[in-house]
């Protein structure tokens, strides 16, 4: 079911899933915020989980040491790309009737096992907007896992009106028998997204091919942990490393013209969701050495060699250079 973003993906799948106030969903903290501002959409409340250090995912242990009697879905997030393997607990979630809904928004292409992201029964969440791994230009997809969900979303993404837009063309009125919202995908941006899925096998090649670049390329660097995407199994949409001193070296490859960035600043720790703050050692730590290094299918070994040769130069400035500014004798 195509919608407007990838934001609009997870509100209307936490919809479809009857989830509401009084119930809790668990989330991983280390995300972007859209994430938890869906979760508050819906009246829920986050439950934020802590997440595997090496892969910055939440796993099946971290998201039973969550569970609470009022935890309704458990909401992983595939950071990067990398699917997320609930198969040890989905038997006990099922018991509990507690749905998976996926953030996959990083995952479009991506396998958990020998199955894509999307395939594996769960409620699964694409965004399609402007760098994902397939653009629209903006837009996100729905797999739901019922037609009954099926029929929920698209009276939900059409301002709750029964009959199709070409149905509504043959009569003189039309129903609306539910909540609504202006939801659904344009036509513009489903013929940039349908045009992209044309060549997507090769954008598939490419990003896994530039990821391992990054890998053979970042290991003569001292103190770089390569964040891992399992990139046998996913299409990378991210190449994140782990350092100390970032802020700094976030700074000066900012200053050389490298376009580096942060996913992402811990959301437990945003002014906005402080009321569910919870102790994450892990997700809190990566929120202080994260950086995400520049990544798209249009890169070459070229472009990563020199990305790599100024990252470099910029961990050796940060380690000799001092707070006060003054370089260390």
């Amino acid at each position: 079911m195509a919608v407007t973003s990838g934001t609009a993906a997870l509100h209307t799948a936490l919809l479809a899933a009857g989830i509401g106030p009084g119930q809790e969903v668990i989330v991983p903290s280390m995300t972007f915020c859209a994430t938890v501002q869906a979760v508050l959409a819906v009246g829920a409340t986050p439950r934020f989980a802590d997440i595997d250090p090496a892969t910055l995912c939440v796993t099946d242990r971290l998201v039973m040491d969550s569970l609470t009697d009022k935890t309704a879905p458990v909401m992983p997030v595939l950071f990067g790309g990398r699917a997320v393997n609930l198969n040890p607990i989905r038997k006990e979630l099922a018991d509990r009737d507690i749905a998976i809904v996926e953030d996959a928004a990083h995952a479009f292409g991506s396998r958990n096992g020998t199955r894509r992201v999307g395939a594996t029964g769960d409620l699964t969440c694409f965004s399609f907007g402007p760098i994902k791994n397939l653009t629209c230009g903006q837009g996100g997809i729905i797999v739901p896992r019922t037609r009954t969900e099926a029929d929920t979303i698209r009276r939900i993404q059409m301002l709750g009106v029964v009959q199709s837009q070409a149905e509504r063309g043959q009569t003189t009125s039309y129903q609306v028998d539910s909540f609504g919202l202006r939801y659904q995908m344009s036509g513009i941006n489903a013929a940039i997204g349908l045009a992209q899925l044309d060549h997507f096998e090769k954008t598939e090649t490419t990003r896994r091919a530039l990821w391992r670049a990054y890998r053979r390329a970042l290991v003569s660097l001292d103190d770089v942990r390569l964040v891992d995407v399992d990139v046998d199994r996913t299409v990378p949409h991210l190449c994140q490393v782990l350092i100390p001193n970032r802020d700094e070296v976030h700074a000066r490859l900012r200053a050389r013209g490298i376009g580096v960035g942060v996913h992402y600043p811990p959301n437990h720790l945003q002014p906005a969701f402080a009321q569910w703050r919870r102790n994450l050692p892990a997700t809190e730590q990566a929120g202080h050495e994260v950086l995400t290094l520049p990544f798209h299918q249009h890169l070459t070994e070229a472009d990563i060699d020199q990305v790599v040769t100024a990252f470099g130069q910029a961990l050796t400035e940060a380690r000799t250079t001092p707070h006060d500014g003054q370089p260390q004798r």
